[in-house]
């Protein structure tokens, strides 16, 4: 299982009207530290995949929900549930760093 990619288009299908928990990745395909931290997060859909489902959004694609959700900076995550963002991650970070910054999701 690998973080699957999600457009506006789908947004509300796969984001907003899960039931389970999501972590949406802000990226680019210009931003190293986005490509750098592809990799662990889609170790982490694949170990959490009961738990926490891993979506990918390409703000250069989809603007509109860069700006909806004040993207300033990438990569960000998102962690959203009900439709509502509860948590904001901002920044590459180890597999380590970014377990324990879901560990309410994950757990």
């Amino acid at each position: 299982m690998t973080a699957r990619a999600v457009t506006e288009a789908t947004w509300e299908q796969e984001v907003l009207n899960n039931e389970k928990a999501v972590l949406v990745d802000f990226w680019a395909e210009w931003c190293g530290p986005c490509r750098a931290v592809s990799p662990i997060l889609d170790q982490i859909a694949t170990e959490h995949s009961e738990k926490l489902d891993i979506v990918k959004l390409n703000v250069d694609e989809n603007p509109g929900l860069a700006m909806k959700y004040q993207i300033t900076a990438i990569p960000a995550f998102k962690v959203f549930e009900k439709g509502e963002v509860v948590k904001t991650v901002i920044g590459a970070k180890p597999k380590p760093a970014l377990e324990a910054d879901l560990a309410a999701y994950i757990a």
